[in-house]
């Protein structure tokens, strides 16, 4: 169990900072929440649910006070690879699948967080999640791409079906691009003179009054159901087996935006954020969205930096956020008019800043290796789009095995005094390491037969863990059988315990630690594992 208070709070009152915040959010949140539901392929009303429940559910569990909860691109574009495959498979709609993703995604995070694992936010490296976020971003604006301009045509892909719409140039539709690019423009440019001015309404709005007053002929996003969120139950439970791995992929990946905010946040204000606190509201975020019928949320760059500039001080924005964006769902029917290629212009918009070469400069000075992995990331995100979590999960894997090769390199520095053989191990005595032990130790004895004295210094070795122990304590008991006397000196701290156990009391090595090593009972008594007789 977590040490840290998992319990929901909220002190105090809203200040006045809070109440503008959170305007300022929800003249974001609304046409955000109906364009990253559609991103996800699901209908507007998915998202703006969400929207409303997600925040006000969050904010009592939050350890960052300016963390803004609700629909993203990121998780949106995870939640589209998955509905596709899913629904595909099993014949389900996807409105419910999403929902039920949604509600398996919160059961993931409330158990990390419950059960104090939030470390887990790390296992994400920095390049591997450079190239994620980047790729996605890219992967979100060619999907975007035929909306954009009007385009009906379908590839094999994100990215085929992008190249098929560019080429298509007889399909384009000249108003629908105009609106788009006008709608990116607006989005960009005022966030760049005040992230406080609601470029995003302003974009949506122009676009619906295009359609209405100029009544121009564009494709638009159609019908809104207005009806308040409602409890729903009835999800398809069959499909828990296929969901699992993507709700727990998600669940992981999705959560390293909240994570990047929140250390953000805290570097800049001086204040401690915990991960298990926001896994916690994370979890009950995304179970409180499918319990409503909606989709998977996470939280937001974009709307946690409108907040805090607009001077949220406490949870309470995020609160008043949601019961705004509730309010307005009655109202919410005339989204109808709103061109989709303004939303395609409103998402585009909202991913630009992720699609920076800068960082990928860095990363290339700093380690070519990881630049490698990193690129192998992003290509795959592309290539494997929507099904983009996978990418992530290689990218996972290639960082822990370019790790677990970098641990294999025992560096042994070797000398030999008169007959007295000194051994200095750098690295970590591990069980990927223990060959070059192995093949050192027994290569130098042999190449020194007139040694009688052994001695493994330690002092350079960063841990050890039991097979490395047992290896050791093998070649120890291997020099000692050729009459040689031999020794362990210098054991730092973190190998302590595990020499302890497995050295301490063998009766074919006598006094082979020094006395500083506190002996540690072994569960097997006064013989450790594998020193009695042999069948």
């Amino acid at each position: 169990m977590a040490d840290v208070d998992l319990r929901p709070v909220m002190e105090g009152r809203p200040h006045r900072g809070d109440l503008l915040a959170g305007l300022s959010v929800t003249l974001v949140l609304l046409p955000q929440a109906v364009a990253y539901a559609v991103l996800a392929g699901l209908p507007p009303r998915s998202g703006l649910v969400v929207a409303g429940v997600s925040t006000i559910v969050a904010a009592p569990f939050v350890s960052s006070p300016l963390l803004q909860t609700g629909p993203t691109a990121i998780t949106s574009l995870l939640t589209l690879g998955t509905l596709a495959s899913v629904s595909s498979t099993t014949g389900v709609d996807v409105v419910p699948l999403a929902a039920l993703l949604a509600l398996l995604v919160g059961v993931v995070r409330v158990v990390i967080g419950w059960r104090g694992a939030g470390e887990v936010a790390y296992l994400v490296s920095e390049p591997v999640l450079l190239a994620f976020t980047s790729a996605a971003g890219l992967v979100i604006m060619l999907s975007q791409l035929p909306k954009l301009i009007g385009s009906e045509v379908t590839g094999d892909g994100v990215a085929a079906t992008a190249v098929l719409a560019l080429l298509d140039t007889d399909g384009w539709v000249i108003t629908a691009l105009a609106l788009g690019a006008l709608a990116i423009a607006t989005v960009y440019v005022l966030n760049e003179v005040n992230p406080l001015l609601p470029g995003v309404l302003l974009a949506a709005a122009g676009g619906i009054v295009a359609t209405t007053v100029l009544d121009l002929d564009v494709a638009v996003v159609g019908e809104v159901p207005t009806a308040l969120p409602s409890f729903e139950l009835g999800l398809p439970w069959g499909a828990i087996p296929q969901l699992a791995v993507p709700a727990l992929v998600i669940g992981l990946v999705g959560f390293s935006e909240a994570s990047a905010i929140a250390r953000s946040f805290a570097t800049q204000s001086g204040r401690r954020w915990n991960a298990d606190r926001e896994f916690v509201s994370q979890g009950v975020a995304n179970i409180a969205a499918g319990l409503v019928g909606g989709m998977p949320v996470g939280a937001s760059f974009s709307r946690s930096a409108i907040n805090r500039a607009a001077g949220a001080s406490s949870p309470w924005s995020g609160v008043v956020t949601g019961v705004l964006v509730l309010v307005a769902l009655p109202f919410a029917g005339v989204i109808a008019d709103l061109p989709k290629a303004v939303l395609a212009g409103i998402i585009i918009a909202a991913v630009l800043g992720l699609v920076d070469p800068a960082p990928w400069l860095e990363l290339r000075q700093y380690s070519r290796q990881q630049f490698m992995i990193a690129l192998i990331t992003y290509v795959l995100t592309i290539l494997f789009a929507p099904q983009i979590q996978w990418a992530v999960l290689i990218g996972v894997l290639l960082v822990i095995g370019a790790h677990l090769r970098r641990e294999r390199r025992l560096e042994i520095d070797a000398d030999v005094t008169r007959t007295t053989l000194r051994l200095h191990p750098i690295g970590i005595l591990h069980f990927g390491a223990v060959q070059r032990l192995e093949d050192q130790v027994r290569t130098l004895l042999a190449d020194h037969p007139d040694v009688d004295r052994l001695v493994v210094h330690l002092g350079r070795i960063g841990r050890t863990d039991v097979t490395g122990a047992l290896v050791l304590r093998r070649l120890l008991r291997e020099a000692a059988g050729r009459g040689i006397t031999v020794r362990v000196e210098d054991i730092t701290a973190p190998s302590r315990k595990i020499l302890g156990r497995v050295l301490d009391g063998d009766p074919l090595l006598p006094d082979v630690l020094p006395s500083d090593v506190e002996e540690v009972p072994s569960p097997w008594g006064r013989t450790p594992f594998g020193t009695g007789p042999r069948a």
